[in-house]
């Protein structure tokens, strides 16, 4: 029965490329990106896509949705809260009313020429070479996010700062709110 052969259990015995990945595992932050990032761009292409406007916004609030995880992510939970709130909440309600109010059918939509959707194509692809040729240069590897580190996008220190060193803009715009929601009742009420 001889000697056992010990295996080795060092990382000499492996490649190269198995041991440089060993330090790149993904963690959980890198999981939820990437997850919110294929979201967002689902959605985004299932606006573009879609022959219903009524599905376009349902998708597009699916988009506002992975855009304010990408929010929170980065440990911005204002941006995240008002995102939602105002552009997935309100914004997208009304544009569901005006779309529901316009009653959009294939029968009443004019026939757009050939040209008209050349034109468009043309345009859409002058404005992705204006993006590649400004965005070129750019350099990204040496610059990265803090992910959850910090407490520069927190609740709390907006408060401060907003109820201390901007007191006075804060309430000359609560002013302004309220001169416009007197406004919206004076032209409002009938007569």
């Amino acid at each position: 029965m001889g000697k056992r052969r010990k295996r080795k259990t060092n990382n000499q015995s492996r490649p190269d490329s198995y041991r440089d990945r060993g330090n790149q595992e993904m963690n959980i932050t890198q999981i939820l990106f990437w997850l919110l990032s294929v979201m967002a761009l689902f959605g985004d292409m299932m606006v573009i896509t879609s022959k219903n406007p009524v599905y376009s916004v349902l998708w597009l609030i699916l988009t506002f949705f992975a855009i304010s995880g990408h929010y929170i992510l980065l440990n911005a939970q204002f941006l995240a809260i008002v995102n939602i709130i105002v552009y997935a909440g309100a914004i997208m309600v009304l544009f569901l009313f005006v779309i529901m109010l316009m009653n959009l059918n294939k029968n009443t939509e004019p026939q757009k020429h050939r040209w008209v959707k050349f034109a468009g194509a043309i345009a859409g692809g002058c404005l992705l070479l204006v993006l590649v040729a400004a965005l070129r240069n750019t350099e990204v590897k040496g610059q990265s996010a803090l992910l959850n580190a910090g407490n520069i996008g927190l609740i709390q220190n907006l408060g401060k700062e907003l109820f201390s060193t901007y007191v006075v803009p804060f309430e000359i715009s609560s002013i302004l709110f309220l001169s416009a929601m007197v406004g919206a009742v004076v032209i409002g009420r009938k007569e």
